[in-house]
């Protein structure tokens, strides 16, 4: 496994990493979470991320139910806390989900600093590697938005005052690093240049979506980034399984598909159960069997060795899946195959955005 550093953090990890976000709802249980988990550690996956939130679908009655698995698992496993390097997440504002701070829209610092001690019991550990802000506190367009409305904007707390709460936390040993994620290139900004400004902890990275239905990242962020030296965490490399090829067939309505997409109501109505993101997938996934790939390889052989792209985030439901997906690694990509990848984008841009 080839490692790089997070931003300026000095965090070094893994180029893949295991995200957590199905275990504890019915695709994983804490026994098939257990088995994954135990595998990628002997597979050599050093970087795990989650989020309080998690697991997804969210629900008050699961919330946290993914941290207290990986608590669980890393009380059972003794020293395996220290052979990786550990990522989650606080909410922004609670949009629809009443359960998140009683469902206030308003975050206050305080709030960082309460939900940064939950994660903490859940995981059961001392010190958070990586704390992110799952989504902006302000408004913006994510998770399917595709324009800023300037209608919809409200005060919100700083952008200086949420870095000052993430720097108590980093004093006080809580957190190493922090950073962003679903976040746009103004955003990155803004929290840059109130670091550098007062002193306070710089974004090591950005968490965002980047696959082959949804590259809105190499739309300006991936400058920002690269200049900044800011790291690119890249999930849904596969775009919610549309790039595994199990919905050309059969489409998202069958039930007997075993994949979220067809299992959950909820998702079939977001930005990857878009019929333009499945003819998308549909297309890549094609010419990925044209030149003799399975498209899960060509897809996240996309991500894994992309200049943007510091760690890609893997979610799989079976060892066999997180095994397909490291085994993946060593796909190469032509030029002219690459070029093909962007033939097709020119034509349908980013359906999955």
């Amino acid at each position: 496994m080839e490692h790089t550093t997070l931003g300026t953090s000095g965090l070094k990890v893994g180029k893949i990493c295991l995200g957590t976000m199905t275990f504890g709802e019915r695709q994983v249980d804490e026994k098939t979470a257990f088995a994954i988990l135990d595998r990628a550690l002997e597979r050599g996956i050093d970087f795990l991320d989650t989020a309080e939130m998690y697991p997804v679908p969210p629900s008050a009655e699961r919330f946290g139910d993914t941290e207290r698995i990986l608590g669980r698992w890393f009380a059972q496993r003794p020293g395996a806390r220290h052979k990786v390097v550990l990522a989650t997440k606080v909410s922004g504002s609670a949009r629809a989900y009443h359960w998140i701070r009683g469902g206030r829209a308003e975050v206050q610092p305080q709030d960082f600093i309460d939900a940064c001690d939950a994660s903490l019991k859940r995981l059961g550990t001392d010190v958070i590697d990586l704390y992110q802000i799952h989504w902006p506190v302000r408004h913006v367009p994510m998770f399917g938005g595709l324009y800023f409305d300037p209608a919809k904007d409200r005060p919100v707390l700083a952008v200086q005052a949420q870095l000052e709460a993430l720097d108590r936390l980093v004093r006080a040993g809580k957190v190493r690093a922090v950073g962003l994620s679903n976040e746009t290139p103004w955003g990155v900004m803004a929290f840059l240049r109130e670091a550098d400004k007062h002193g306070l902890p710089r974004v090591a990275t950005v968490q965002n979506p980047y696959c082959l239905v949804n590259r809105v990242v190499d739309n300006g962020l991936d400058e920002v980034l690269h200049r900044e030296r800011v790291s690119l965490l890249a999930y849904s490399p596969l775009g919610f399984g549309l790039l595994t090829g199990k919905y050309d067939a059969r489409g998202l309505d069958d039930p007997a598909n075993p994949g979220r997409l067809a299992i959950f109501d909820s998702m079939k109505q977001q930005r990857w159960g878009r019929p333009e993101a499945l003819a998308a997938a549909k297309r890549y996934n094609a010419l990925a069997r044209a030149h003799g790939l399975a498209p899960t390889a060509m897809a996240l052989a996309f991500c894994y060795r992309s200049w943007r792209v510091a760690s890609t985030i893997i979610g799989v439901t079976s060892v066999a899946q997180l095994d397909e997906c490291l085994d993946a690694w060593g796909t190469t990509l032509s030029p002219e195959l690459l070029a093909e990848i962007d033939r097709i984008r020119w034509e349908i841009r980013d359906p999955g955005q």
